[in-house]
């Protein structure tokens, strides 16, 4: 299964590095090319030396070569690999990998991946308890990474508890599943608006809404995780992009996010509309900050846009338009009569009258409708696992048209 597969073993400072003698070898005689990268610390507890022999490849741990001036390409390292596995991942390196810290070559391999990474944890019970070393697990978790938990049992300090690196064999186990995972959109163009768009009334002020972005966000995570190329694009938010996104574009006014959508629109599989778009715009934009007057203040405002519906109305045979209804009154209805007039294959309804959905928040609660009325109904849970049920009626929408 793992016949010619390139992998990339990280092995970080911890007293578990003496296993990966163990699974560098079993790798190897699966048929797999192993690459092995040590930080500093990895190598007072394993040599590297040994590693190399089992690998048959040289253990890089620099950025240059000796002094000849060349360099260990992280880059090429990234996009040469099919997985990258840090094991034993230590809570030094995971916190690093989880807030984008790059000192070694290995973080910059890891930022530079485009492929599946998996963490193996490995360090004493308290430190793997420690919340922040919990929070760091589940941010690279929420990445896309597969973490594969410590197991049980005694400890390097004496210890007994959860913190042992899982056992080669295991490893080994986690990473053909890893590898054998058919991904449902590999290869698939995704298109992803999200966030608000904010309308100039002055240089200052802006008329716009309360969106986040975190269910266009999750959705965008959820497609690269399933192998596809996406392109995101976000109204203003305060959310880091996808650290594996394809295309990420910022922008501001509806016409801006109209504009850049169109761009890519064509070339799209599945395009889904996310974003909550500002319906009205102020008609002129006031070139200096307009001042307080003891009157009131009329703006007079014009349409925008409707980017879904113009877009829709181009839409062929071989792409899917998904929306979003976001709706405080005859949510139902709303919804079903947004499907229909913007040609959607699906659309998604959230309420405000659900406590904790909707705007701000990391949960939702939604209702999915197709053409042929309700499909799925969700509880309150959080947006990512949102994102993978809208995922799942996506795909097999998808295969139903095939």
């Amino acid at each position: 299964m793992l016949q010619g597969k390139k992998i990339i073993l990280g092995i970080t400072g911890s007293i578990a590095a003496y296993k990966t003698a163990i699974l560098t070898r079993l790798l190897v005689k699966a048929g797999a090319e192993v690459q092995i990268i040590m930080t500093d610390d990895a190598k007072e507890f394993i040599t590297p030396l040994t590693l190399s022999t089992l690998s048959h490849n040289p253990v890089l741990s620099k950025f240059t070569k000796n002094n000849a001036g060349e360099w260990n390409n992280h880059v090429g390292l990234g996009l040469w690999a099919d997985l990258i596995i840090i094991a034993p991942a230590s809570a030094n390196t995971l916190a690093k990998c989880a807030h984008g810290i790059c000192d070694n070559l290995l973080l910059a391999t890891y930022l530079s991946a485009k492929c599946p990474i998996a963490f193996a944890p490995a360090m004493d019970l308290d430190m793997y308890q420690h919340p922040t070393t919990s929070e760091n697990l589940k941010k690279l978790e929420s990445f896309g990474n597969t973490i594969i938990h410590a197991a049980s049992g005694e400890l390097a300090s004496g210890l007994d508890g959860q913190g042992r690196m899982q056992e080669p064999e295991i490893l080994v186990t986690e990473i053909e599943s890893i590898l054998s995972v058919k991904k449902k959109f590999k290869g698939q163009k995704v298109v992803i608006t999200a966030g608000p768009t904010h309308e100039a009334i002055d240089p200052v002020r802006f008329i716009g809404n309360h969106s986040s972005g975190k269910m266009g966000y999750a959705i965008a995570n959820a497609f690269i995780k399933e192998g596809a190329i996406v392109t995101l694009i976000s109204g203003p938010s305060a959310l880091e992009a996808p650290s594996k996104i394809s295309n990420f574009i910022e922008v501001k006014s509806a016409q801006e996010m109209y504009e850049e959508t169109e761009k890519h629109y064509k070339e799209a599989n599945i395009t889904v509309f996310a974003a909550a778009v500002a319906d009205y715009r102020p008609k002129s934009i006031a070139k200096e900050k307009i001042k307080k007057k003891t009157e009131g203040m009329t703006v007079e405002m014009e349409k925008t846009i409707d980017i879904a519906k113009t877009l829709g109305e181009r839409k062929q045979k071989n792409q899917l338009n998904i929306g979003f209804a976001l709706e405080t009154e005859n949510e139902e209805a709303n919804a079903l009569k947004k499907l229909k007039n913007k040609n959607f294959d699906l659309v998604v309804l959230n309420s405000l009258r659900d406590k904790n959905a909707a705007f701000g928040h990391n949960t939702n609660k939604v209702n999915i409708y197709g053409q042929n009325g309700l499909l799925e109904e969700s509880e309150l849970i959080a947006k990512t696992e949102v994102a993978n049920i809208i995922l799942n009626q996506i795909y097999k929408l998808s295969n139903k048209n095939e």
